[in-house]
This record gives structure tokens, sequence and C-alpha cells, in this order.
């Protein structure tokens, strides 16, 4: 491993905003409210120190389990956000959910989504489980 792989980012408080979907002064109201540490740079600027960010998004992630919610699942990526278009053919539909600033876009039985009464505006979450699953470097 090369030395600067050993550190870890700091970001400043619009990036780590960013980074878990909300604004800048919800990340400034955790910092202020002590939820969340963070430190001065050079510059008098806060920034959260990239470990500190990372352990505190598990902790956010935390209660949306699938077991809290009464139903067990193996898979762990649950995305919840809002149906925001569903295009019904004859045999399939495509569901389309935004999940903070994500995008998922499913392929279901036309029947499935007749069941569940998917529509714009319906709350859903999108359980994602994949064996193959390509992680890139921002």
């Amino acid at each position: 491993m090369r030395q600067d792989d050993t550190q870890v980012n700091s970001y400043r408080i619009g990036e780590a905003a960013t980074l878990l979907g909300v604004s800048a002064d919800t990340m400034r109201r955790w910092v202020d409210g002590g939820r969340l540490d963070a430190e001065r740079d050079e510059h008098g600027h806060r920034i959260v120190p990239g470990a500190k960010l990372a352990a505190f998004a598990r902790e956010l992630a935390r209660p949306d389990t699938a077991a809290e919610e009464g139903y067990p699942s193996s898979a762990r990526n649950r995305f919840r956000g809002i149906v925001t278009e569903v295009l019904l053919g004859d045999v399939m539909a495509q569901v389309e959910i935004q999940a903070g600033p994500h995008r998922v876009v499913s392929l279901i039985s036309r029947e499935s989504a007749e069941e569940l009464g998917l529509q714009p505006g319906t709350p859903a979450v999108a359980v994602v489980k994949s064996t193959n699953v390509v992680v890139e470097r921002a």
C-alpha cells in the first residue's frame, strides 16, 4: 500500500453533505448539535475527517434494515424513496424510484406492479442483491 493510501480524506461541510445526500445546512446542524465531529482546517473552514464521516454514514443507515421493518432479508442494499414513473407493458413493468440523489430503475412483472399498487408518488423501497457490484473511486 502506498503511503498516501493510508491517509483518509477529509471533507468540507458541503462535500460531506453531498456524499450523504443532505443539504449543507443539515450537515452544519449535525455538527453544531454534536452528532458529528468536525475540525477546522488551516483556513478556518470546518472539515469532517473521512473515517468519522464513514462511521456517521453507517450509523445513519443502520435503522433502515429489513429486520427492523419486520421483513428479514439477506439483501443489505435498501434504498427508500418515491416512485417517479411506472411504464406498464403487456407482461413487464419498468418502475423508476428516486431514492435521495439516486435513481433506481427496475424491471418487474406487470402483475407485481399492479399488486403493489405502484404509481408515481407511491413510497417504495428498492432492495438490491447482486453478486457483482462495480466500485469506482470517485
